[in-house]
């Protein structure tokens, strides 16, 4: 190379505490990048970023500005890089900054690519939750966004801040009550008050206490503020969620959605029944997401039931108007189709294969229900159908009753076997008979979604308000007045149920119900229930024996995933797994373990096993950048508030030129973060060819 002598004489000035002097050599010959890497290693990050800038290497000047701390090198350095490479590079580039422990300037870099959920991630990491929950609304989140502040907020209520911004999230939202909750915490005569007054005279406005409003509003006067307009909606309210991190994102060239009834864009479709297709769309006139259900049966010989169903959902909703009834947008009898808003936070049945919920917000989802159902009821509609995966969230966690399609209109004396209509598992005791369905037959349908939520099972049926599970088994902050009201939905004799889903939901929120998510406990085992443990997702048949070669460490928990055509671990779901595994999804690095599947009805966690030799088995050592990698995966780990604790020759894997951790084998121990240093600093001080033997195995 031409500049190779330069170089070299450059570095011995270096060496001689000359630096300054082999710069100016290699400025002198036009080596900007010579001079870039003799200044990193002098450590002087800011002239190294400056000098890889003007050698028209914006990768390598973005990452050492970051280091250096100079944002405005970093912000030249985007700049110039958007200019000259593709937008995938970029992205790459926000990454790794992310990765380097640079999570300010990712966050910004993907903020400008309108890149909101990876924003969001970043500002996560970085800590700065106000702008991580106005990203993860932007992204069409809201309610990781509010979770989030929640979260913060009650390790931190004087966080008036970010009280404030939860306020302004849920009022965009529509979420008026809980915004009044928010904003009524604010302390007096504080600069958040100030600007959560016109906020709060709105919610009350929207939920009917005109009186609360005027005095807030006299507030308002009283303080010479001018009261503020409404926020505009965010941006990702008239379209789609984005796809997560990671998923496959149409090409600029790709091809013009189809067209539905000439309004609405079909984005992609959601599922296909031997009776109707979903399509996830976008209306043309309105700008927002909706849901297109449209009547397809392929079914010979029951073409005409499956209309006439088909054809009652949509009278159901044309009556029923309820914040928690998933809404009718338009119906087209040409199709015929149903248009639907879009519920973006997918069904409780999905939720309930991945997450716990606490008892009060189990209530919160079940008096959703109640009220919704206690509207049709009113309407002389009965669902017949209550199921979890007839129950929608919308973007800010909102539940909605949808899937009329078995309701009965008029009388309230309709008659169905069960096997035409409702899902077995929920339907009440007398409909499994095959005797008319009543109001009561609702109740009970809430109340084995209920109980599922608060026990994990699918209940029996009660007797004289005995549960077979009752929660307070499972929950020990539940207490026999919970059992009772829970056993009263349940009860075998419908007579003996609530008398309506008004009185079953004064019956709910009459008592005070946890807020905290109960731990882990055994389930009862099927012999002593009486009944078998429902069976998730087929995962009996999903699961084979495992296909790929290994090194027989873990040879137990090893099966073959037929959906993803590869091996997982699948490992018992314990308190202790379940604050480890999140832990290890929050920072979702390449050299960590991913967490696939949380499954709390099997009490299941399933992982990704390690691929590659553990240095155990006369792996190669670990180079510069593989060392560095490692480091960077562990220290994002206890960022993200969890730990290794077996940092070891057994446990560090080489795959080609990737190097990866396996989920820990053993329980973690209590000096796990200890250990986890002690393991960094082997990494970080050994020689390479010392390495496999100084680790602690």
């Amino acid at each position: 190379m031409i500049f190779d002598h330069l170089r070299h004489r450059a570095a011995e000035l270096s060496a001689m505490g000359r630096t300054q002097e082999g710069v100016t050599l290699l400025l002198a010959a036009g080596d900007r990048l010579g001079a870039s890497l003799l200044l990193e290693q002098a450590c002087d990050f800011s002239g190294a970023a400056r000098e890889a800038l003007a050698a028209q290497d914006p990768r390598r000047a973005a990452l050492l500005g970051a280091l250096g701390g100079d944002d405005t090198l970093v912000q030249h350095a985007i700049a110039q890089m958007r200019d000259v490479h593709s937008r995938d590079d970029v992205l790459r580039l926000g990454q790794e900054l992310l990765a380097r422990g640079h999570a300010v300037q990712a966050a910004q870099l993907f903020d400008d690519l309108d890149e909101p959920a990876e924003a969001a991630e970043a500002y996560l990491v970085a800590r700065d939750l106000r702008r991580a929950a106005m990203a993860f609304d932007r992204a069409g989140r809201p309610i990781d966004g509010a979770r989030l502040l929640e979260a913060e907020l009650r390790r931190h209520p004087e966080a008036h801040p970010l009280r404030l911004c939860l306020g302004q999230l849920l009022v965009r939202h529509g979420r008026y009550e809980a915004a009044v909750r928010a904003l009524q915490q604010l302390p007096p005569r504080s600069e958040e008050r100030d600007r959560a007054l016109s906020l709060l005279a709105r919610s009350l406005i929207a939920l009917g206490f005109d009186e609360a409003a005027q005095r807030v509003r006299g507030e308002i006067a009283e303080r010479g503020l001018v009261e503020e307009p409404a926020d505009e909606p965010p941006t990702s309210a008239a379209r789609p969620p984005r796809e997560a991190s990671g998923a496959r994102r149409e090409a600029p060239d790709a091809a013009p959605a189809q067209l539905l009834f000439g309004r609405y864009d079909a984005l992609r479709e959601l599922a296909v029944s031997p009776h109707a297709r979903v399509f996830e769309a976008r209306d043309r006139i309105s700008g927002e997401p909706v849901a297109v259900k449209i009547f397809a049966s392929t079914t010979l010989g029951g073409g005409r039931d499956a209309l006439l169903r088909f054809e009652r959902e949509a009278q159901a909703l044309s009556r029923l108007r309820h914040p928690h009834v998933a809404a009718l947008r338009a119906y087209h009898p040409e199709g015929p189709a149903l248009v639907m808003a879009w519920m973006a936070g997918g069904s409780l049945a999905d939720r309930m294969h991945l997450e716990r919920v606490a008892p009060a917000r189990a209530v919160e989802i079940a008096s959703s229900l109640l009220g919704a159902l206690g509207e049709a009821h009113r309407l002389g509609i009965l669902h017949r159908d209550v199921k979890p995966s007839n129950v929608l969230f919308d973007a800010v966690g909102a539940a909605h009753l949808s899937d009329f399609g078995a309701a009965h209109l008029g009388d309230l004396s309709g008659t169905a076997t069960a096997g035409a209509i409702g899902t077995f598992a929920y339907m009440s005791p007398e409909q499994r008979l095959g005797r008319p369905a009543t109001l009561a037959s609702d109740l009970f349908g809430v109340g084995a979604v209920l109980s599922e939520l608060l026990t994990g099972e699918i209940p029996r049926p009660a007797q004289g308000g005995h549960l077979d599970v009752p929660p307070s088994a499972i929950n020990p902050d539940l207490t026999p007045a919970h059992d009772a009201v829970v056993a009263q939905l349940l009860e075998e004799d419908p007579a003996a149920r609530p008398e309506d889903a008004f009185a079953a939901q004064r019956s709910l929120l009459s008592l005070s119900w946890p807020l905290s998510v109960p731990p882990l406990r055994t389930r009862v085992p099927a012999r002593q229930s009486g009944r078998p443990l429902p069976s998730t997702d087929d995962a009996a048949q999903r699961l084979t024996e495992p296909t790929e070669p290994s090194d027989g460490r873990d040879a137990e928990a090893r099966r073959h995933d037929r959906w993803i055509a590869r091996d997982v671990l699948v490992l018992p779901l314990t308190d202790e797994a379940l604050g480890r595994a999140r832990a290890f999804a929050r920072v979702n690095h390449a050299a960590l373990p991913t967490v696939l599947r949380v499954d709390r009805r099997a009490a299941e966690i399933w992982i990704t096993p390690p691929r590659g030799r553990a240095l155990a088995d006369g792996a190669p050592p670990l180079s510069p950048e593989q060392r560095a990698r490692l480091l960077e995966a562990v220290t994002a780990l206890h960022e993200a508030g969890g730990a290794h604790g077996l940092i070891d020759v057994q446990h560090v894997y080489l795959d080609g030129d990737e190097v990866t951790l396996a989920f820990p084998r053993r329980p973690l121990p209590g000096d796990a973060l200890q250990r986890d240093r002690e393991a960094l600093r082997h990494l970080s001080e050994q020689p390479l060819e010392g390495y496999r033997e100084q680790i602690p195995s």
